[in-house]
Order: structure tokens, then C-alpha cells, then sequence
């Protein structure tokens, strides 16, 4: 198995699978299909998030650690995800949600366990571009939590991904990074308004 995805904080699990089995934030999440939901869910793959934060024009990045994602699945594919995250008490349960993210997420994770070479996954937000990448990390053994993008690590943008960016082609980060760094500017890249 080439993925070795790195193991998510303890008490990160513990609040999505207490909220898992509370009716109340079930229900109260609004989300379709975990409530029609046939049969147990758990909380499977757990996916650090990173914001990129900035991307200057000699391509370094700077990325901030903005969570953990569980896909949660129900039957034979996940039906939504769970985020947590780090406030003054420690980890905790965020929102779950649904959306198109989900089912490419599943997608590049498989294509990504066809590859040859073993891979950390991780998630990559672009908030400038309203993207989300699966970001390829190729040091297996590294804190999952910690670190960018290193120049030989692989993204792939999920879907949707913007215009001229091709979902689900995996891209190396020094191939990638120029198109970001040309698209986004830095306010933008904070999430600022423009």
C-alpha cells in the first residue's frame, strides 16, 4: 500500500466518534446522507488540512495546520466528512458536511493507491482559488501535522478545481506552484477580500 496516512491526534477521534453517535449532532448537521444513513458509520482516512498561506515568487510556500478530516463512511463509501480543530482546550469536533469534495477525495486516494511510490496523503486549501488539493507528501515518516510542500511532492486538485486547473491530474508542486503564484495574489491568498 503506498499511502501511509499519518495517524490524527487521539482526542481528534474521540470527538468525531462522540459526535458520530449523538443523534442530536447527527441530525442537527443537516446533512442528507448521513441521515439517511443505513447502518453503523465510522470515522476512517484522517487527512491534516493545510491552508496555503503564502507562495512567494521563488516558489516557498508557507502553509498553517488547520485541522483534521475524516471521511465517514456508511456502507461502501463515504456519505460525508468530519473536520476538528486545535482551540485552548484541545481537539475538537468542527462540522460535518457533504458536498463534491467528498466522492473526489475518495477518487484521488484511489488513484493515488495505484501509484508506485509510497505517499503521506494530505489535504491542501488554496482559500484564493476556492481550491482543495490532495497534497502527495513523499516523506512517509513525517509529522503529518507539520511542514510544506516539498518540491517533489505531488498535488492533485479535487473537483470542482478552477478554471484551467485539471481536477484529478496529479501535478508536481513545482509545476503547480508557478500557476498559484500567477493566479492568486497574496491578499487574496489570506482569504482577504480583494
Amino acid at each position: 500500500m503506498p499511502l501511509h496516512v499519518p495517524p490524527a491526534p487521539a482526542p481528534a477521534l474521540r470527538s468525531v466518534l462522540t459526535a458520530l453517535s449523538s443523534p442530536t449532532a447527527v441530525r442537527d448537521a443537516r446533512t442528507p446522507s448521513l441521515l439517511r444513513a443505513q447502518g453503523p458509520a465510522s470515522a476512517e482516512l484522517p487527512l491534516p488540512v493545510h491552508v496555503l498561506d503564502r507562495v512567494t515568487a521563488d516558489g516557498e510556500t508557507s502553509t498553517t495546520l488547520a485541522g483534521w478530516r475524516f471521511l465517514i463512511r456508511t456502507g461502501d463509501r463515504a456519505a460525508a466528512a468530519a473536520d476538528t480543530v486545535l482551540t485552548a482546550d484541545g481537539w475538537v469536533f468542527s462540522r460535518f458536511f457533504e458536498g463534491p469534495y467528498i466522492a473526489s477525495t475518495e477518487l484521488a486516494l484511489r488513484q493515488a493507491e495505484a501509484m508506485t511510490q509510497p505517499y503521506q496523503p494530505r489535504l491542501l486549501s488554496v482559500p484564493g482559488l476556492y481550491m482543495l488539493a490532495l497534497w502527495l507528501h513523499g516523506d512517509t515518516e513525517a509529522d503529518g501535522a507539520a511542514g510544506g510542500p516539498a518540491p517533489t511532492d505531488l498535488l492533485v486538485p479535487l473537483a470542482p478545481a478552477p478554471p484551467g486547473i485539471a481536477a484529478h491530474r496529479p501535478h508536481r508542486v513545482t509545476e503547480l506552484l508557478p500557476v498559484l503564484t500567477h493566479r492568486v495574489t497574496p491578499t487574496r491568498l489570506l482569504g482577504s477580500p480583494a
